[in-house]
């Protein structure tokens, strides 16, 4: 882990393209602004773990696990990507 000091309105270059500037410090708490490609998304290290799990949970569901579709709902077949292309 690289560890750096910044004071307030200093910047930490990651790459060409993100850019982390600390906003402002009071007490024990530092306000970061990230500057990032909308490519790249940024989390909260909480918020990116649950996603994380949430689409590994959503990764292992079969389709014969969902049995509470609406009936109006067609079972999904191999074909449907290729016919959205």
């Amino acid at each position: 882990m690289l560890v750096l000091s910044r004071q307030k309105d200093q910047t930490i270059m990651i790459g060409d393209n993100i850019e982390i500037t600390v906003v402002d410090i009071r007490g024990d708490k530092v306000r970061l602004g990230i500057t990032a490609p909308p490519k790249i998304p940024v989390h909260r290290k909480e918020v990116y773990e649950s996603i994380k799990q949430e689409n590994q949970a959503a990764a292992g569901v079969k389709l014969e696990d969902i049995t509470d579709l609406p009936p109006d709902i067609p079972p999904a077949s191999k074909n449907d990507k290729k016919d959205k292309k």
